[in-house]
């Protein structure tokens, strides 16, 4: 609950913000939608991927939960290294959140985002090291529930920050 919260105090935030360019760069001189796509494409493969983990932890089949989330952290992880080269590539052009209360807002909002999916991908790796430790147990298998519920609830955030960021930005 609070992350929702959190996560629309920050959409407020840009949403108010988004025209604060202070004469500097917007969404349509910064965004690369082919590589926001790919970014994208990224975090919805790892949702259904770990949708295929919760499948077979409800089977019974430890080997392929862990299999599964191994591909999910592949993936996840993925997303963030090309999030930190997207801020890398904004930082290298001037595009820094001291730029403007927009990219102040941006730099905000998508780096909360990837914080929170860079934790989600630690408590993955907690969570395939209890699966292999412990195996399925009630216990094993309500953290991975709440773990799930996070990293979709993530994905959804993401794709509001695709439409609301990166597309109308890009107009």
């Amino acid at each position: 609950m609070s992350d929702l919260l959190i996560f629309s105090v920050l959409f407020a935030t840009f949403a108010v913000l988004s025209s604060a360019t202070a004469g500097g760069p917007t969404g349509k001189d910064l965004f690369d939608l082919s590589f926001v796509l790919g970014e994208t494409m990224l975090l919805l493969v790892s949702s259904f991927t770990f949708g295929m983990a919760m499948l077979n932890l409800h089977a019974g089949s430890k080997g392929k939960v862990i299999a599964w989330l191994w591909v999910t952290f592949l993936f996840g992880a993925g997303f963030i290294v090309m999030e930190v080269y997207e801020f890398h590539h904004l930082l290298s052009i001037g595009a820094g959140p001291q730029t403007s209360a927009y990219l102040s807002a941006f730099f905000t909002l998508i780096g909360t985002h990837g914080l929170h999916v860079t934790f989600g991908l630690i408590w993955i790796l907690v969570m395939i090291h209890m699966l292999s430790r412990y195996g399925i147990d009630p216990i094993t298998t309500r953290r991975l529930s709440c773990l799930s519920l996070f990293w979709h609830f993530l994905d959804i955030v993401w794709i509001c920050v695709f439409t609301f960021v990166y597309l109308l930005g890009a107009l």
